[in-house]
């Protein structure tokens, strides 16, 4: 969904790899659990103008998580329920959480911890925050149920607060959405209708995963040599002033 709301002209819309590039979003997304889920501090409108303020819409977790405070932060918003295959979800779902607590994800995490650490808390948390769940085993037992009562809890607070909502199937296409949030169906230079994106979820999970290794274990190199070099100067100063 991100993708089609970016074809829509919607400018930024955040999804979980928005904090990749900035990393220190995952920062206040601590707050935000840690004020939500543990009672930590608070987390209200200017903190959320703070973090999206430059984003005209918000996709996927961890923003699924705060549909109450978000709701409540910008009262005019619409909201897109996005309802899925629940097997396929599953299984998606499945392979995500195979990644986020695969072993090579938890070591990168401890090496890296200013880039990989940080975004994998956040990632750990949301799981939690939406299964009441924290081993790979359990969150797999309660995923079913999980997406069931997310989806119910959404439409319980969208209707205490009247606000308009689309509950939209992938694969319905562009008009029902466009419909509900007043835009144009989107067309080429050619007047030709614009795929709506589509991508493979597991695919896609799996890819990303792999970018990320790969940027973490750059990052872990990076630090180990810059640590190198200081021990070598180090050692090299000691040498000097022994005579």
């Amino acid at each position: 969904m991100q993708r089609a709301f970016e074809i829509l002209g919607y400018a930024n819309p955040y999804h979980f790899s928005s904090m990749y590039g900035n990393v220190k979003d995952c920062d206040m997304w601590k707050e935000a659990f840690d004020a939500k889920y543990h009672g930590r501090g608070s987390f209200g409108k200017e903190q959320w103008d703070q973090l999206l303020g430059h984003c005209s819409a918000v996709t996927d977790f961890p923003c699924a998580n705060f549909g109450p405070e978000l709701m409540d932060a910008y009262p005019d918003a619409r909201v897109v329920l996005v309802e899925r295959n629940v097997d396929k979800w599953v299984e998606s779902f499945g392979t995500l959480i195979k990644e986020a607590y695969h072993p090579t994800s938890t070591i990168l995490g401890i090496l890296d911890p200013t880039w990989m650490g940080r975004i994998s808390s956040v990632g750990i948390a949301m799981i939690a925050a939406m299964t009441g769940q924290t081993t790979e085993k359990q969150i797999m037992l309660h995923a079913r149920t999980s997406y069931e009562k997310h989806y119910q809890w959404v439409r319980e607070e969208v209707r205490a607060r009247s606000v308009p909502l689309l509950e939209y199937r992938l694969g319905d296409g562009w008009l029902p959405l466009c419909e509900f949030l007043g835009k144009e169906i989107p067309r080429d230079a050619n007047g030709v209708e614009i795929p709506f994106p589509h991508m493979n979820e597991k695919d896609n999970i799996q890819a990303v995963f792999s970018v990320m290794a790969r940027k973490s274990l750059g990052n872990v190199v990076r630090n180990v040599f810059a640590a190198a070099c200081v021990l070598f100067l180090v050692a090299w100063i000691s040498s000097k002033l022994a005579f």
